[in-house]
């Protein structure tokens, strides 16, 4: 029986339409599905839909339609750029399902409560929509504001909310965090939670105002007059997904998460609150957090007052599918922030995909038409790769690729089989070139599906004939 292998990304707020950095966690998530399908694991990848926000509510308001049909609306738009970008969800798991996430969420509720880990109490404090979160005054900007969206005052919120008792929690976090019992990727990372948790956990708020939610989200058990806190639930996703508290089968077959790729901003979330809760319930825990960094574009910050938000759709109607998949991948580093730039993408498409690989790829196989050769066969990827992978280094697992692009260039080069009129000799050339792009493409199928394929398949025959250009140039 295969191994199995559960793997999340962050569920996005469907408040607006996707950008080019939901693209990009996409992608980075289907490339670590990919990889483990050819590792022969079976492997489960969920997403879903946050919707159950205070945003949501009032973007819905502002935009004159009710929550429910302002994020189906949203929700098909995420849909279509996964499926622009070749990338396939097992799972997507909507906040907004009464039937099963509603139920599964008031039951991982009840089970914290009956660990002792919930009660009730007045509180001020200052509340950022956008992050959905509240902050204490050294947690912000010199101008009051929270730092993942400055220039957004915060509101001042007095209210009575129910409480996590994440204070308990403490000594186990710290544990978890050392000991890479949950491994966080990468090390910065995992300091920056570390540090969070060093400076003393305290409890967190649970739940909102019925008023304030103005009703919409997840009635608290036993208190009609209360809404679950959006992270809490949102967290769970994650488990209604596979079936927590509706399929129990299916729930103890993939359960826990084995990787969850998310971005900088929601660490705490998803290294501490996480954990904590699960751990409260007497859940299975997490392993292994990949968090990425932050996209810019042309060097600023994506803002839609700037006017700078990129739409995915559009860069891939432009430059194709597996293009925008280099671009974020090889570009951007996964493991810290990166700009996108339409005129890095250019110089990028030349430089790596129509004058390196695909040109590598035409000159071969119009050599190749006048011998008869054995068709390439590569079963395993090679270690350095895997390590790469392993460790979610996907621009440097790409270098590696353009490296052996290089080298069998290279080779090309030097043995000049044009010029070659000893059969023997001539095969000889052109099977280790071909044996080398059959390597090549196999290393490629998680970052560049259809690619890999179509070059697998050219290659796949004794007779190899030339096809159109992989990437025709821009001019």
């Amino acid at each position: 029986m295969n191994q199995k292998f559960y793997l999340t990304s962050a569920i996005p707020y469907v408040n607006a339409a996707p950008h080019i950095g939901h693209a990009q966690e996409f992608v980075y998530a289907d490339v670590i599905r990919r990889y483990h399908q050819l590792l022969n694991q079976e492997v489960l990848y969920l997403c879903g839909a946050d919707e159950n926000a205070l945003k949501i509510f009032q973007a819905a308001e502002k935009s004159g339609q009710t929550p429910q049909a302002f994020t189906d609306l949203h929700n098909q738009e995420f849909l279509e750029v996964a499926k622009q970008l070749n990338v396939h969800f097992d799972i997507w798991q909507r906040g907004s399902d009464q039937k099963n996430h509603f139920p599964s969420s008031q039951k991982l509720w009840e089970l914290c409560q009956k660990n002792g880990d919930i009660y009730k109490k007045s509180y001020t404090g200052l509340y950022c929509v956008g992050c959905e979160m509240f902050y204490t005054e050294d947690e912000l900007n010199e101008k009051g504001e929270c730092f993942e969206h400055p220039g957004r005052k915060l509101d001042k919120v007095s209210e009575e909310n129910y409480f996590f008792k994440l204070s308990r929690y403490q000594t186990f976090l710290e544990d978890l965090l050392v000991h890479d019992k949950l491994k966080v990727i990468p090390d910065i990372r995992k300091n920056e939670a570390l540090a969070f948790v060093q400076r003393g956990l305290p409890d967190f708020s649970i739940s909102r105002s019925r008023e304030r939610a103005r009703g919409w989200g997840i009635p608290v058990p036993g208190d009609e007059s209360q809404i679950m806190y959006v992270w809490f639930d949102a967290l769970n996703i994650y488990q209604t997904g596979i079936g927590f508290h509706g399929d129990e089968t299916t729930y103890r077959k993939w359960s826990p998460q084995d990787v969850m790729v998310i971005g900088k901003g929601i660490i705490r979330f998803h290294a501490i609150y996480w954990p904590a809760i699960l751990k409260s319930a007497g859940l299975p825990l997490p392993k292994e957090l990949f968090v990425h960094g932050y996209l810019t574009v042309d060097g600023q910050k994506m803002s839609k007052t700037i006017g700078n938000v990129v739409d995915p759709i559009e860069v891939i109607q432009k430059y194709g599918t597996d293009a925008t998949r280099y671009y974020l991948l090889r570009e951007i580093p996964s493991t810290a922030d990166g700009d996108y730039s339409q005129r890095r993408f250019k110089e990028l498409y030349n430089a790596d995909l129509a004058n390196g690989l695909g040109n590598l790829v035409a000159r071969i196989s119009r050599l190749a038409e006048k011998v008869t050769l054995t068709p390439p066969l590569t079963e395993e990827f090679q270690a350095d790769y895997k390590n790469l992978l392993n460790s979610f280094q996907f621009d440097l697992a790409l270098a590696w690729i353009w490296e052996k692009i290089k080298i069998t260039d290279k080779f090309i080069n030097d043995n000049e089989p044009w010029k070659i009129t000893d059969q023997k000799k001539l095969t000889e050339v052109l099977q280790k070139a071909v044996n080398e792009i059959g390597e090549i493409a196999f290393h490629l199928q998680p970052f560049l599906p259809d690619t890999a394929e179509k070059i697998l398949t050219q290659f796949s025959g004794s007779q190899i004939k030339s096809q159109p250009p992989l990437f025709p140039r821009l001019s």
